[in-house]
C-alpha cells in the first residue's frame, strides 16, 4: 500500500498532508527494496534510496519535540526527571508501539523477498521507520507537524503513566522489579502476570492483567492485584504498582498472599 491514494490514510493518522509525498515514500522504503531496485538496474544502491538517513534526522527531531513538550508541560520537573521520561518516550519499544497503533507496518515498502518475512511487524523495523517518518514530517512541513504528531500520538496517555511512576518514588518502569524483590526477600513466591481480558479497537487496546504468586511447587495464590493499560507491559506495571501499594497500605505481611501449600 504505497501509492498516493493509499498513503492518504496514513497522512490522516500523522495529521499532515504532504506537499512533497516523495519524502513520505522515502521514509517508508526499507533498505531491502532499495537494494532490490539497484540490482534490477545494475547500479549501486544510493544512500538516499532508503529511509536510513531520514531515520537519523527523525531521531534528532523527535528528541527535540518530546523535550520541548515535557519542558512546557512540567515546569516543576528537574533535569533528571525530564531526561528519564524523555528517554522512555523516544525508546525503540515505545516508538514501535506508536507505529503499530497507526498501522505503519502496512505501508512499508519492502523487497519481494522480505514481503513474507515478518518485517512489517518487527519492532525494530517499526521503530526505525517511525523515526524516518518523523524526519519526513520535518522536511516537508517544518517543526509544527512534528510537534503536533508527538503530542497527539507519542505522548498521548503515556506521560500520565510515567508521571505516576515518578510520583511513586520508584525508578521508571521498575514496579515489577520492586515487587519481585520484596516477595523474594520474604520468600513469598514468584509474581506471575496473566492477561484476563482485552477490549477496545485495535489502535486503542485496553488490557486487564492480574498478578498472582507462584510457589516452588507450582501452586498459585489468589489474585494479589489487578491492573490495566494500553499495552500488556503497562497493565503488568499497573498491577505490580497496585500490589505494592496494597501491601504497604494494609501493613500486611505477604504471608497472607502466599501461594497455597
Amino acid at each position: 500500500m504505497n501509492d498516493s491514494s493509499g498513503l492518504r490514510e496514513l497522512e490522516k493518522a500523522l495529521g499532515h498532508s504532504f506537499q512533497q509525498p516523495e519524502w513520505l515514500e522515502r521514509a517508508l522504503t526499507h533498505r531491502s527494496l532499495a537494494h532490490e531496485l539497484a540490482q534490477e538496474t545494475g547500479e549501486c544502491a544510493p544512500a538516499s534510496g532508503d529511509n536510513e538517513r531520514l531515520e537519523f534526522l527523525g531521531d534528532a527531531v523527535l528528541n527535540l519535540a518530546v523535550g520541548e513538550a515535557l519542558f512546557e508541560m512540567h515546569p516543576e520537573w528537574r533535569e533528571g526527571e525530564l531526561t528519564r521520561v524523555r528517554s522512555r518516550l523516544v525508546s525503540r519499544e515505545h516508538m514501535a508501539h506508536v507505529a503499530a497503533a497507526i498501522e505503519l507496518g502496512d505501508y512499508l515498502r519492502l523487497s519481494k523477498g522480505e514481503e513474507h518475512s515478518g518485517l512489517r511487524r518487527k519492532s525494530t523495523v517499526l521503530s526505525d521507520t517511525m523515526e524516518a517518518v518523523v524526519g519526513a514530517l520535518y522536511l516537508d512541513g517544518g517543526f509544527e507537524p512534528v510537534r503536533n504528531f508527538v503530542r497527539s500520538q507519542v505522548m498521548d496517555g503515556e506521560v500520565e503513566h510515567l508521571e505516576a511512576e515518578l510520583r511513586s518514588g520508584a525508578a521508571l518502569g521498575n514496579f515489577k522489579s520492586a515487587l519481585q524483590e520484596k516477595l523474594q526477600a520474604e520468600h513469598a513466591g514468584t509474581p506471575v502476570y496473566r492477561v484476563k481480558s482485552e477490549s477496545g479497537p485495535a489502535h486503542r487496546r485496553r488490557f486487564l492483567v492480574e498478578v498472582r504468586l507462584k510457589n516452588e511447587a507450582g501452586q498459585f495464590s489468589e489474585p494479589l492485584a489487578r491492573g490495566t493499560g494500553t499495552t500488556k507491559k503497562h497493565a503488568e506495571q499497573d498491577a505490580a504498582q497496585r500490589a505494592l501499594a496494597k501491601l504497604a497500605t494494609d501493613g500486611a505481611s505477604v504471608d497472607a498472599a502466599r501461594a497455597k501449600e
